[in-house]
């Protein structure tokens, strides 16, 4: 198989989102754990704000944290961009997320194109998109049929 394209760009954004000083707490236990490990008191609270999720971070962080995200939407628009015909980054993106929402199970495309952030309208008008989906489809189909010979 193949290197995955899209799994690799994922796992290093993963790795340095997990550098960015957000923490997460379920509990109170949690919630003066991570205010400590970010310096501050847990009654601090006026000095974080919460990212959804269970998480939070000190309010002078926030601006960093939109940047990340805007550059890590960037990277992924850039990479799309550059796979001319969808047979390269595309397909891996579209590989990588079926096998992530079980696909082979459950034969539905939404939760994928949700993650994505695509519609079945942004697929269709795109050339690239489509010829991405189909051949990681094709490729999928042929894995699970592989899985299946005795």
């Amino acid at each position: 198989m193949s290197i995955n394209q899209y799994q690799i760009l994922m796992n290093r954004q993963q790795e340095e989102f997990n550098k960015f000083p957000i923490k997460f707490a379920f509990s109170d236990e949690q919630f003066k754990k991570g205010m400590n490990e970010l310096g501050l008191n847990e009654n601090d609270t006026e000095q974080i704000v919460a990212t959804g999720a269970g998480g939070f971070m000190r309010k002078s962080d926030a601006e960093a944290y939109v940047q990340l995200g805007n550059k890590f939407a960037e990277e992924l628009k850039e990479a799309i961009e550059k796979d001319i015909t969808g047979s390269g980054f595309v397909k891996d993106m579209f590989s990588y997320e079926l096998a992530n929402h079980e696909y082979g199970y459950t034969r539905d495309l939404e939760d994928t194109f949700n993650t994505l952030g695509y519609t079945i309208d942004d697929i269709n008008k795109s050339d690239k998109l489509k010829n991405g989906l189909q051949l990681a489809l094709n490729e999928y189909e042929q894995e699970l049929d592989d899985e299946m010979e005795i």
